[in-house]
């Protein structure tokens, strides 16, 4: 008798086509439970992986859809969602899944604007999160309505993108030339980013900025 996880190798399982899930997690018990329990749910192959890996999996396992938690161990808290799409995969990117939290307004801006489909709040139930997989999968949109004051939050942001990714990585600690190096910007450029950051947030320098933004959700 074929199991689950045999009939990935077909495609189908019992009439239906399977989706590929890749979940995504650096919590690594959270990650093994949570990857369990959704491989008991029929029509769906799923594998696991932190976020350190989760570029190289994309491309060796071309999966239909990505379920990834915006709270990333590596990267200064900065979840690489652009890993989750690298170049050179071809064909189809898979669709993005997001586990997030309201209180996280700067990490939901972040996946909405990598082109995630699915919201799925973490504080609700594991049944949502397989209802989300299924309609993105589908190329169809899934939001969580309890995340929807987070997405208001997020409508209010003063930062851009570019501002977020350089203030991410100054609440982690980063130096202006690590922050440099990690973009691809001059020191001069991070120095006017922040020099933004101080004035968009209110904030008398750099660390009153990120203090402000960690109160706000932003970073």
């Amino acid at each position: 008798m074929r199991s689950r996880r045999d009939g990935a190798k077909y495609g189908r399982l019992e009439g239906r086509a399977l989706i590929r899930v890749l979940l995504v997690h650096d919590a690594c018990l959270v990650r093994s439970v949570l990857a369990e329990w959704l491989r008991e749910e029929p029509g769906l192959y799923v594998e696991d992986t932190p976020w350190r890996g989760a570029a190289a999996r994309v491309r060796s396992g071309c999966p239909d859809v990505c379920a990834a938690d915006l709270d990333c161990a590596d990267g200064h808290g900065a979840p690489p969602l652009g890993d989750l799409c690298p170049p050179g995969t071809g064909g189809r990117p898979p669709a993005l899944v997001v586990l997030a939290s309201t209180n996280r307004p700067g990490l939901l801006k972040r996946a909405a604007e990598a082109g995630a489909l699915g919201f799925v709040d973490k504080a609700g139930s594991p049944e949502r999160l397989v209802r989300a997989i299924r309609c993105v999968a589908e190329r169809e949109r899934f939001v969580d309505a309890s995340l929807g004051f987070g997405f208001l939050k997020a409508a209010q942001m003063p930062l851009t993108r570019r501002e977020l990714s350089v203030l991410s990585l100054a609440a982690g600690g980063a130096s202006i030339a690590e922050i440099a190096g990690s973009l691809h910007l001059s020191h001069g450029t991070v120095r006017n980013y922040m020099a933004a950051i101080t004035r968009k947030t209110g904030a008398r320098n750099r660390i009153d900025a990120i203090r402000i933004s960690r109160g706000e959700g932003w970073v």
